[in-house]
């Protein structure tokens, strides 16, 4: 390559194999110390690394230094920052999968699928309103809605809480997480009022997570790279958006938030896209095939911890029918959602932190304390010795402080 041309490498290997491949990494890990504060607290999705090791460098993106200069990618495009290349991998992996329908629909990438939400926050808001428009969700609802909703105390809308509680007769906009983050069940919206208007945020729902039942066919659909693939750091996420003026709208809050997203995050998202389609049509390496396989392995170790110590119970999922997988299977959400079972009330998050365990507390999710939420997405040593933590815990310990 000559030495005038300036080249950025950018690997695939910064986020998702085969066990016998997972076996091999664990035995050359160096293990974390034993009284070392793990934290999962957030949902980091490290677990994927050693799939995405395996497959070196299929995912790897050369970008030439004269290359992505231009503000603009595609000015025929409604969202004129969108590059074409991820396009085509996001309707092709949404067609494969079948989890959304795609046809119909305009595309509006952002840096993750909080921006996105913001843009959605944007766009559904009315600038001739008197009032902000209402926000809500039903609880447990994911914990950074409401930051995020409150974080500019915006004049368009305010955070308004419970959509079970919710009896305004105003305009309102119903936030809806399916598969729902924490407790990992699938969601509907719960108001039934003429004046709403929906959000989906369908970042769990790949069937690595959940059985994919129907395609997913809302007005607005966020979905992100993060829990996709497991490539958080890229800042990439898309919405599935029907109706033109909002996706317009969504597109110039991003214009004016960031001037765009990036091209390089998303010619990377686009190449793992691509790796990701590619091995759902080979008889191996499939990564949602993989994804599940660590995913249900991960929960039944924890449901035979948690059956064992008598401190917590986990939520049941039903068995459903996956048309991606052709065969019955039950969800393995990315996320643990632990009840204490403690006759009184008790901060069950302070609990595990004595225990060098940081996790989540239910009352960011709207719920009370006896609720918290765990990440199953570390990395396997961090996983092992949470398990083993979990493992040396009792009710008799509880009560003694332990």
């Amino acid at each position: 390559m000559p030495d005038s041309e300036q080249v950025v490498h950018i690997n695939g290997h910064s986020s998702l194999f085969s066990v016998a491949l997972q076996e091999k990494q664990n035995s050359m890990t160096k293990k974390l110390p034993s009284d070392s504060v793990i934290n999962l607290d957030h949902g980091d999705p490290k677990m994927f690394e050693p799939y995405w090791q395996k497959m070196g460098d299929k995912c790897t993106v050369v970008i030439s230094g004269w290359q992505s200069l231009s503000y603009f990618s595609d000015i025929t495009n409604l969202c004129w920052f969108l590059e074409p290349e991820l396009v085509e991998e996001i309707r092709r992996l949404h067609h494969l999968v079948a989890n959304a329908e795609i046809e119909g629909h305009y595309i509006v990438v952002g840096t993750g699928s909080t921006q996105l939400f913001q843009a959605a926050l944007y766009a559904l808001s009315s600038p001739d309103s008197a009032e902000p428009i209402n926000v809500v969700s039903a609880v447990p609802y994911y914990s950074s809605y409401q930051a995020v909703t409150d974080f500019l105390r915006s004049g368009l809308y305010r955070w308004a809480g419970d959509a079970y509680k919710y009896k305004g007769d105003q305009p309102y906009i119903e936030l809806v997480t399916s598969p729902n983050n924490p407790d990992g069940f699938i969601r509907e919206a719960v108001i039934n009022g003429s004046g709403g208007k929906l959000i989906h945020d369908l970042a769990y729902y790949w069937p690595h997570y959940t059985p994919i039942t129907t395609p997913a066919d809302h007005d607005l659909m966020l979905f992100t790279v993060s829990k996709c693939t497991g490539h958080a750091g890229s800042r990439i996420g898309w919405a599935l958006v029907k109706d033109k003026e909002v996706a317009k709208k969504m597109t110039k809050f991003i214009e004016l938030n960031t001037i765009g997203v990036s091209k390089d995050s998303q010619l990377r998202a686009a190449k793992i896209l691509k790796a990701v389609s590619d091995s759902c049509r080979q008889d191996y390496d499939n990564f949602f095939d993989y994804g599940r396989g660590l995913m249900a392995k991960r929960w039944e170790r924890l449901r035979s911890v948690i059956g064992r110590n008598g401190l917590f119970s986990l939520p049941e999922y039903p068995m459903e029918f996956c048309n991606f997988f052709g065969e019955l299977t039950e969800a393995h959400p990315a996320f643990a959602w632990l009840k204490s079972e403690e006759e009184e009330s008790k901060d069950t998050e302070s609990f595990l932190r004595a225990h060098k365990i940081l996790t989540r507390s239910g009352k960011h999710f709207g719920v009370d304390t006896t609720y918290l939420r765990i990440s199953m997405l570390d990395r396997e040593e961090t996983f092992d010795l949470l398990l083993q933590r979990l493992s040396n815990m009792s009710s008799k310990g509880r009560e003694n402080g332990a």
